[in-house]
């Protein structure tokens, strides 16, 4: 079976390391205050990637995070690649220039897709797409917006312009430890050449055992985000790390 990448989820608001519910700001958990420290305890796990969410910047529209941002940065020397309120080029070249490995582009990806093709020319194997659904339907602003666009037409958009993945997320499952929608998750894989991350629910070591299977029938599943099953203890992460391997 081939190997799953394992990204482990730093989501931050008020620069604190939290997980929501649904992607509901009023339905968070704080899991720790220091999320350098965090980092630098996946990083000690044995985890080989960072998948960064600055949450308050994908509400605003713009960057709200950089200190913390900044601080994992200077904590841990994995790869990172960092989401949320990431609209312009200018702030594409900011984090790139501040040591983030790659950019994740959700809401601009909707609004102007012409941008996120014209990052992946100027920096190759630099730029992730994020696809955010609910029920297949892509929400954007933060998922405070719904839109009538099908996930699967959207990342098709993108088959050509030379981003590195998609993350895709589903809305509904997300921060609810109800298990990855993997049906939706290979479907896309399925119909496009990109490699897909999957995020949104993942549970347990099914999940990941689940993914590898559709990766393995030629679905082009490249890993998967672990959030609260990670911090709530629910997946270990030398077990996790076993099984993707």
């Amino acid at each position: 079976m081939s190997l799953l990448n394992l990204y482990p989820a730093i989501d931050l608001k008020n620069g604190e390391c939290v997980r929501l519910q649904q992607g509901d700001m009023d339905r968070v958990t704080v899991f720790n205050r220091d999320p350098a420290a965090q980092a630098a305890q996946w990083e000690k796990a044995g985890f080989q990637y960072l998948h960064l969410v600055d949450l308050d910047g994908a509400f605003a529209g713009k960057p709200a995070n950089a200190g913390a941002v900044k601080a994992i940065r200077r904590a841990v020397k994995l790869p990172i690649q960092l989401g949320g309120g990431i609209r312009s080029e200018a702030t594409i070249e900011s984090w790139l220039d501040a040591g983030i490995t790659r950019v994740i582009l959700g809401t601009v990806a909707v609004r102007d897709p012409a941008l996120v093709k014209a990052a992946a020319k100027r920096w190759p194997g630099r730029i992730v797409v994020g696809i955010d659904a609910r029920s297949g339907r892509v929400a954007v602003e933060g998922w405070a917006e719904a839109s009538d666009l099908d996930a699967i037409e959207l990342a098709k958009k993108f088959t050509d312009a030379g981003v590195a993945a998609i993350v895709y997320t589903d809305i509904d499952r997300d921060g609810l430890l109800r298990g990855v929608n993997v049906a939706a998750t290979a479907a896309m894989a399925r119909a496009v050449p990109i490699p897909i991350i999957a995020s949104g629910g993942l549970a347990g070591i099914a999940d990941i055992v689940a993914l590898k299977r559709e990766a393995a029938n030629g679905a082009a599943i490249d890993g998967a985000i672990l959030g609260r099953a990670l911090y709530d203890g629910r997946i270990d992460p030398a077990e996790a790390l076993r099984e993707a391997a």
